[in-house]
């Protein structure tokens, strides 16, 4: 039997979770998510460790920088590590991968460097890689938003031809990345019917890290998110979010079976959020510190560390250097931000539209205009004062 299911328990809570490495190192076996790991070799695992290592320290080094005044806002992906690098690396280098703001570790899967997304966040750009040469869609800040789009992109690989064709580096899917709130928005429920309606080669991945902002996941809905799904037809199945293995397996398999003319599928990842929301937000008020302290227990990155331990794949140099290279990465960030001048206001209103618009235009001319006011007024007061 597949992993992914079409059919809801009879008790919704005995919905099964996915999970091939536990919080203290224990592989389980699993024959059908093992033969999607088989070409994984102890390198990749080591690369998928240091590859969390490396996003973690970027993204306490933004939190830091924020802090500081150097960025306008942060969301951390503290603790879901294992949800953004086991998905990002299960995708072909073709798929075309649509995130929320918070996929920090999907970026560096897909080769983005911290340093693009601290730009996006101070304001210097709005995406200051190429979406099109990484396949990876500018982050999208409101809810929802990302999802109908995906869908709309994965409607056009169908009619381009790019699905089903039997071609490992032809076919294409589309793997759409929200969370346990997004979940919630009308615009997933429209994405869903259009994805079954028409058979669309994407997959849905929720990583829900417990929490829409204040509101737990569990008064969102009062049923595993993964069977949310399911009463559109989209397969569906719910997997260990701290487990980098169990969600390399199913991504992977997901997007096979897009790729491949099965039509979408629907995975809910269980993570949590170690952090804030944003930098803007008082977690302590909505949270307990026990409901932290059991989900460090659970962290992804200590996690894959243990299984590696226990099959003598890893040691304390290997770790040292990763947390050195950390290090380094978070001093780079550091450098780099604080030596990038003020973005210049005007530019919000370059590139809106391919074309000059000329909306776009006039509103650009009386944001000038505004700005006038004050140079004019800063002069005014050095006459002032030369007098």
């Amino acid at each position: 039997m597949s992993v992914f299911r079409t059919t809801i328990p009879e008790n919704a809570d005995d919905e099964p979770m996915v999970q091939l490495i536990a919080p203290d190192g224990t592989r389980t076996p699993h024959d059908e998510l093992d033969a999607a790991l088989a070409h994984l070799t102890a390198e990749d695992l080591r690369a998928y460790y240091r590859d969390m290592v490396m996003i973690r320290a970027a993204d306490i080094e933004a939190t830091s920088l924020q802090r500081q005044g150097q960025l306008g806002l942060w969301a951390s992906a503290l603790g879901q590590e294992a949800a953004q690098i086991g998905a990002g690396h299960a995708a072909r280098t073709q798929d075309y991968l649509v995130p929320t703001y918070r996929e920090h570790g999907i970026a560096w899967a897909r080769g983005i460097e911290p340093w693009h997304l601290l730009d996006i966040w101070r304001g210097i750009s709005h995406s200051s890689y190429d979406p099109y040469e990484l396949r990876t869609h500018p982050y999208m800040l409101v809810l929802g938003a990302q999802v109908p789009q995906a869908v709309g992109y994965a409607m056009g690989l169908q009619r381009d031809g790019l699905v089903g064709t039997g071609d490992v580096e032809t076919d294409t899917a589309v793997l759409t990345l929200f969370g346990d709130g997004t979940s919630s928005e009308g615009e997933t429920s429209e994405g869903f019917t259009f994805a079954a309606s028409f058979q669309t080669p994407t997959v849905f991945y929720t990583q829900n890290n417990q929490w829409a902002i204040s509101v737990p996941s569990t008064v969102q809905s009062r049923v595993p998110l993964a069977q949310r799904s399911r009463g559109w037809g989209i397969p569906s199945v719910r997997i260990d979010g701290n487990d980098v293995l169990a969600v390399y397996a199913t991504v992977r398999l997901a997007l096979d079976a897009a790729r491949s003319g099965g039509g979408p599928r629907y995975i809910e990842a269980l993570t949590y959020r170690m952090a804030a929301h944003t930098t803007s937000d008082d977690d302590g008020r909505y949270r307990s510190a026990d409901e932290l302290s059991t989900w460090k227990g659970r962290d992804p990155i200590a996690r894959l560390a243990l299984h590696l331990r226990a099959i003598d794949e890893i040691d304390d140099a290997f770790m040292a250097r990763c947390d050195e290279e950390g290090h380094d990465l978070s001093m780079q960030l550091h450098h780099h931000i604080h030596g990038l001048p003020d973005p210049d206001p005007v530019e919000i209103f370059h590139e809106v539209y391919a074309e000059p618009h000329a909306l776009v235009q006039e509103e650009r001319e009386q944001f000038l205009r505004y700005q006038a006011q004050f140079e004019d007024e800063a002069a005014d007061d050095t006459e002032e004062a030369g007098k």
